[in-house]
């Protein structure tokens, strides 16, 4: 699993966790409110009633209580005895009692439910939006387009495009490997727009872009003129990319390629921009008939 991989997943786990927190949270409150929360007039009550029933004169700080003989001790301690034995004079007031918990709050109310509903609906919404973004200015840092791509052994490359007489394409990269004639890399050394791409030529390579310069649609190759013809507007180019006809401003652009340990690696978070028209290291023609027309070649 790649570094943007990770992160994507890091972020919409992240996303999921504080939805949770939050429907947690708010959960967590009307349940409180239902079964805990009295209203203000009856707290109120409650409390009034506690201090009334709990109510003591304070006795001033300083005085002494009189002097009392003991009968008058003995009658007190016998009116204490009769007054638990009897019912009280005065009995606080009963508390009253819990009010029972609000069903409408303790379940989830219609209003709840879409507020809920809302909110999860735009976290989603931009935690998908954020990871987009993430993802789209995240650099890619291997296995595809916009990164240095091992394309496969020279010797099995070369064998295959022998073989079909085709170039080898890649769609994950969007380009195409081509032999480069080693007797046309004295003739490319001396083209200034070759300069970056010149080393795999002389290791007998050249990778260009699929898109043509011109609008840029996907290059076919045409296997009876053994060309690059685009069939939207009829540009041509040889075996190398080098233009040959139609309206492209250019050859087709391309990416350095090398061989490292007899594999071809190309780098294609660059891209080349292809040689000027009139450039023609190969002088090669088209080997059969076209496949897009001269009519359409001429536009």
């Amino acid at each position: 699993m790649d570094s943007t991989t990770i992160l994507l997943v890091g972020i919409v786990a992240l996303i999921v966790l504080f939805g949770a927190f939050l429907f947690a949270s708010a959960r967590r409150r009307d349940e409180s409110r239902a079964l805990n929360g009295l209203p203000d007039e009856a707290a109120a009550t409650a409390t009034t009633q506690e201090d009334q029933a709990g109510e003591r004169l304070p006795v001033p700080v300083g005085s002494q209580a009189p002097a009392r003989s003991g009968r008058e001790v003995e009658r007190a301690v016998a009116l204490e005895r009769s007054g638990r034995q009897g019912t009280p004079a005065s009995a606080a007031p009963p508390a009253p009692p819990a009010l029972p918990p609000d069903e409408e709050t303790l379940g989830v109310t219609r209003r709840q439910v879409l507020n809920r509903g809302i909110v999860s609906t735009m976290l989603l919404a931009i935690g998908g939006f954020s990871a987009s973004m993430v993802a789209m200015l995240w650099p890619t840092l291997s296995g595809g387009f916009g990164s240095k791509i091992r394309v496969g052994t020279v010797d099995e490359v070369l064998g295959e495009i022998a073989e079909k007489k085709e170039p080898f394409y890649l769609g994950s990269g969007r380009m195409y490997v081509n032999p480069y004639p080693k007797d046309a890399v004295a003739k490319a050394k001396g083209v200034q727009s070759y300069a970056a791409v010149v080393e795999g030529y002389d290791q007998g390579i050249v990778a260009l872009y699929q898109k043509c310069p011109h609008l840029g649609c996907r290059v076919p190759w045409c296997k009876t003129s053994q060309w690059f013809e685009c069939p939207c507007h009829g540009s041509q180019y040889n075996r190398v990319g080098e233009k040959k006809g139609g309206p492209a401003p250019r050859g087709m652009d391309r990416f350095v390629a090398t061989v490292e340990g007899g594999t071809i690696v190309v780098d294609t978070k660059t891209i080349i921009p292809g040689p000027p028209i009139g450039v023609d290291t190969t002088g090669q023609e088209a080997e059969g008939p076209n496949c897009i027309g001269a009519s359409a070649s001429e536009h």
